[in-house]
C-alpha cells in the first residue's frame, strides 16, 4: 500500500473528476461498473490534459 503524499487532494480530485465528466457527458456516480473503459479513459485523459494545462500555463 502506498503513502499518499497530499490526503486533502482526494476530494478536490473527486469533484474535478466529477466536474469533467459532466461535461463530457459521462455519467459518473458512487459505482461506475456499467462504464465502458472509453468513458473512463475518456474522463482521465481530459483531466491530465487540463493539469498538464494549468501547470504550463504557470510557467510562463
Amino acid at each position: 500500500m502506498s503513502k499518499k503524499l497530499v490526503p486533502e487532494a482526494k476530494q478536490g480530485l473527486s469533484k474535478f473528476k466529477a466536474e469533467v465528466a459532466k461535461e463530457l457527458g459521462v455519467p459518473f456516480s458512487d459505482y461506475n461498473g456499467d462504464l465502458t473503459s472509453r468513458e473512463c479513459g475518456s474522463v482521465g485523459g481530459e483531466m491530465v490534459k487540463r493539469m498538464v494545462e494549468e501547470y504550463e500555463n504557470h510557467l510562463k
